[in-house]
């Protein structure tokens, strides 16, 4: 990172660890996302989804419920209380799908602080609709039209922006990635989601689930519904816990228009952080692809690596194909439609759950909402029919 951020990157990581032990903070936060977000989140059995398949239990982890419409909120709602204890005027991020965007000028707004957010030229093109959410809830939306034109880009400038005005600005980063201490910190705002999964799984079942099934972008989903069950105090009961992290297949990986990390890239250091990245034998930063703008992303969270490479959790792709023939399917099946990540998440549970036994659990986390891809699900589809 620039020497410059490297004061900014101490403070935050001073202030995090102090407002850990916080318990007036944690009350407060409680208190959000009891009356604000919408917590917990309810897990739905998808029963129509699991006959149609034909195999195991699927549960849907239902994020998409959630305040704004995805996984986003408890993140940046956690960050702008970190910003405002800070006193920090003003709040910055980048977005690739929009939902970061929208939960941080939602954020902001809650919190009165101003708010910026950059995003790509491509992904505006494609969000317009959460463009203009986060301009109604007060946001400036500044289009960055170099490089991918994508999300690589908007944290970049956001990173630029930050150097620039570090003095008065929180940068809320939006998954599990870049400098110490977004990756944990991040993880930790996010790891509700699986806290509230186990509890109700064992409501409901009386057990573990047999699968966890998450996309993955930088990570941040997944980590929240993976770390609760990862890190359990008796291990023995989800030693036998399948993780399944699902990246972007595109077009598929021999099309080299892909965001599958695992599948086609390799160890480099970007944006702060030493993680699996799509680059060349000169460790150029190659290219991305995904229907979806949330997974279009060259280099993902480095827990994600290290779950990786101790083999704890498996890494798969969904392409674009099978991620917009899970989106309709749903639909259809359940009357939920979801974000295009999450569908990528979807398209796993369709190729695994039919080839195991009724008794098996699964439980998909359901990340984000379709609204914001509708329209373009639409233009896409309008030839084949769906």
């Amino acid at each position: 990172m620039p020497e410059t951020l490297i004061p900014a990157l101490d403070e935050l990581e001073k202030a995090y660890r102090l407002i850990k032990k916080d318990k007036r903070f944690k009350e407060e936060l409680l208190g959000y996302q009891r009356t604000y977000v919408g917590r917990p989140t309810p897990l739905y059995f998808a029963s129509r989804l699991t006959d149609y398949l034909g195999g195991a239990k699927i549960y849907l982890k239902r994020e998409d419920l959630a305040h704004t419409g995805a996984h986003k909120i408890n993140n940046a709602l956690g960050q702008a209380l970190i910003a405002k204890s800070m006193g920090k005027k003003r709040l910055i991020a980048e977005t690739g799908a929009g939902q970061h965007g929208v939960a941080t000028a939602t954020g902001a707004a809650l919190m009165g602080l101003t708010c910026d957010i950059y995003m790509g030229a491509d992904d505006i093109k494609r969000q317009a609709l959460n463009v203009f959410r986060m301009r109604l809830l007060g946001a400036k939306v500044n289009e960055v039209s170099i490089g991918s034109r994508t999300l690589k880009d908007a944290i970049n400038e956001a990173l630029r922006d930050w150097t620039t005005n570090v003095s008065t600005t929180h940068y809320i980063m939006g998954t599990v990635f870049g400098p110490y201490p977004y990756p944990e910190m991040v993880r930790d705002f996010q790891a509700v989601i699986g806290q509230e999964a186990m509890s109700q799984i064992l409501k409901v079942e009386g057990r573990m689930p047999d699968y966890l099934i998450a996309c993955v972008g930088g990570g941040s989903n997944s980590l929240g519904l993976f770390h609760k069950f990862l890190t359990h105090k008796s291990p023995l009961l989800t030693k036998d816990i399948q993780f399944i992290g699902v990246e972007a297949g595109g077009f598929g990986i021999k099309s080299g228009k892909h965001a599958a990390r695992f599948a086609g890239g390799s160890v480099g250091v970007f944006q702060g952080c030493k993680s699996y990245l799509l680059q060349d034998d000169n460790g150029n930063v190659l290219g991305t692809h995904s229907v979806s703008a949330g997974l279009d992303y060259a280099s993902v969270g480095p827990e994600h690596a290290f779950l990786h490479d101790t083999k704890r959790v498996k890494y798969t792709y969904a392409t674009d194909e099978e991620a917009l023939k899970s989106f309709a399917l749903l639909a259809k099946t359940e009357g939920i439609i979801p974000a295009l990540e999450s569908a990528h998440a979807i398209a796993e549970a369709v190729k695994i759950a039919p080839t195991l036994s009724k008794d098996k659990i699964i439980i998909v986390n359901l990340s984000g909402r379709g609204d914001k891809d509708v329209q373009q699900v639409s233009e896409l589809t309008a030839s084949k029919g769906i």
